[in-house]
């Protein structure tokens, strides 16, 4: 699966894009375990203390938010989806 960072995340990350495999089976919450094993610096950034989502971030998988599905951590990630992370962002 691929993540696609943006922002203060990928700042923090120090890439953009990171490419993990995961087994058969693997949820939103084993994607974000993987990216936190590569690179543990996101966790804070990423999950409050309660290790829920941070209010600001937001996660897609593919092109839904699983956290507004119902499905959240639980929600399937197949083989060659693509996750996103990424904070407000704003401009003019």
């Amino acid at each position: 699966m691929h993540w696609k960072l943006f922002a203060t995340v990928a700042d923090a990350a120090g890439e953009r894009e990171s490419t993990l495999e995961l087994g058969d089976g693997a949820t939103v919450r084993d994607a974000l375990d993987a990216l936190f094993e590569r690179h543990p610096q996101l966790r804070e950034e990423v999950l409050d203390d309660e290790g829920d989502l941070h209010e600001h971030i937001t996660l897609l998988c593919g092109e839904t938010n699983p956290f507004l599905d119902g499905q959240g951590f639980d929600e399937p990630v197949g083989e060659g989806e693509t996750l996103a992370l990424f904070p407000p962002v704003s401009g003019g």
